[in-house]
């Protein structure tokens, strides 16, 4: 006989997609929408870690979407050393699959990412192509803490779900012309400038981690219905701020001796 206890993983999964399915709606936030993906994935499919790379309009990849802190760090790592499952799976367009980081294999393909990864805390790496038709888009990364395969079933959701970003990432939309993809892309990479710039400012003026300072940047803007990247632009504009963790204090723009006015961003 079927038990809630046997349900709840087909539960936890159907939660999951309903929440995706909610933000592909008007004033749709791209970098939200990425970050909650990272997030989910976490939670489905037994990872301990996520992060989404998505190409710019030169073809290089670029970070969109990370569930920590340190996940973000090490995903810039790989980035920046130009190694690492994510660029071989957007390169090549499949599933590229380390069931152990400290392996001849990956020591020999990415020796500095593995070594990066390893001091990490993680042990093993799954990388999965985002595809748009027949074009590769971005990757996204699942990382383990313990060094083993991905079963076949934990790999399928997982590319049911590297699908779903590319989804989002086209706003609800068939791409007609290669354009709007590149505008979208140029528009989330831009955001993401924005929200770092933001992060920083928070983490100075409250005392807090940079993780913690973009959570309390993301629970702002949910708890007062706005989009992420806006309330960023307005922290960096210094024409609004966010209280600290624990204030009561409702969102509203600073207040001088006359009315606000936006300053530069600097």
């Amino acid at each position: 006989m079927e038990t809630s206890a046997s349900r709840q993983p087909e539960h936890r999964l159907a939660k999951a997609f309903i929440t995706l399915a909610d933000t592909l709606v008007s004033g749709f936030d791209l970098i939200e929408f990425m970050h909650g993906l990272t997030e989910q994935c976490v939670g489905l499919l037994g990872v301990d870690a996520a992060g989404l790379l998505i190409t710019d309009q030169h073809g290089n990849l670029q970070l969109v979407g990370a569930s920590s802190e340190q996940t973000r760090l090490l995903e810039l790592f790989q980035l920046q050393s130009d190694q690492g499952p994510c660029l071989d799976s957007f390169r090549s367009g499949r599933a590229v699959h380390c069931a152990d980081l400290s392996g001849t294999a990956a020591t020999a393909s990415w020796p500095r990412f593995a070594e990066r990864a390893h001091l990490a805390g993680f042990r093993a790496v799954s990388a999965l192509p985002m595809r748009l038709r027949d074009q590769v888009v971005g990757a996204m990364n699942l990382f383990r803490s313990a060094p083993g395969e991905l079963d076949g079933d934990t790999a399928a959701l997982a590319q049911a779900m590297a699908d779903i970003a590319t989804i989002g990432l086209l706003q609800e939309r068939a791409i007609r012309e290669s354009q709007i993809l590149v505008e979208q892309l140029e528009y989330a990479l831009n955001s993401r400038v924005v929200i770092e710039q933001a992060k920083g400012m928070l983490g100075e003026r409250h005392d807090l981690p940079v993780e913690e300072a973009f959570g309390l940047l993301r629970r702002h803007a949910r708890s007062n219905q706005q989009n992420l990247t806006e309330l960023a632009r307005a922290v960096v504009a210094r024409t609004s701020d966010v209280p600290p963790p624990g204030s009561t204090g409702d969102f509203s723009p600073q207040r001088g001796n006359g009315p606000a006015t936006p300053s530069a961003e600097g």
